[in-house]
């Protein structure tokens, strides 16, 4: 069977991404940074733990409130793409904490900029990263080429 993902749960995904770092950053909110890197560092380790993509499952698609958007797609691109995101919102939760605000900030403002990026025009950094370190061979690769059916 060819793998699939279903880019409705990528994008509900990103949305809370956007919205809860977005409003962590606004507001100043450690907190906020720190439950979305523990919520995304869970999410790449099994898609069971995924929280933001088990409110779509579990709430919104049934509701009816957001289709399946189900396309042929290598979903090891998207896991580490969630997973730098994760990194990069751990490492900014570590350096807020150590008083380092700066680092802190710019270290969410990026996972901020490139899920709104991937939100909105469909282009996942991570994914991309992901496929050039396959060409390169440290990486399993990517089965769809960048630009199709990324979201």
């Amino acid at each position: 069977m060819e793998p699939r993902v279903d880019r409705s749960a990528l994008r509900v995904n990103q949305a809370f991404i956007v919205a809860l770092t977005g409003l962590g950053i606004i507001l100043g909110q450690v907190w906020l940074i720190a439950l979305v890197g523990l919520v995304l560092l869970l999410g790449t380790m099994t898609l069971r733990l995924a929280g933001f993509q088990a409110i779509y499952r579990s709430i919104l698609r049934p509701a009816g409130l957001i289709k399946t958007d189900v396309i042929r797609d290598d979903p090891a691109q998207h896991r580490f793409a969630q997973g730098v995101g994760a990194g990069f919102l751990v490492a900014s939760t570590v350096a807020l904490v150590l008083g380092l605000s700066t680092l802190g900030w710019v270290l969410a403002g990026i996972v901020l900029i490139l899920a709104a990026t991937n939100l909105a025009v469909g282009f996942c950094a991570g994914c991309f990263v992901y496929y050039q370190l396959g060409r390169l061979g440290l990486t399993a690769g990517s089965k769809t080429r960048v630009g199709e059916g990324h979201a």
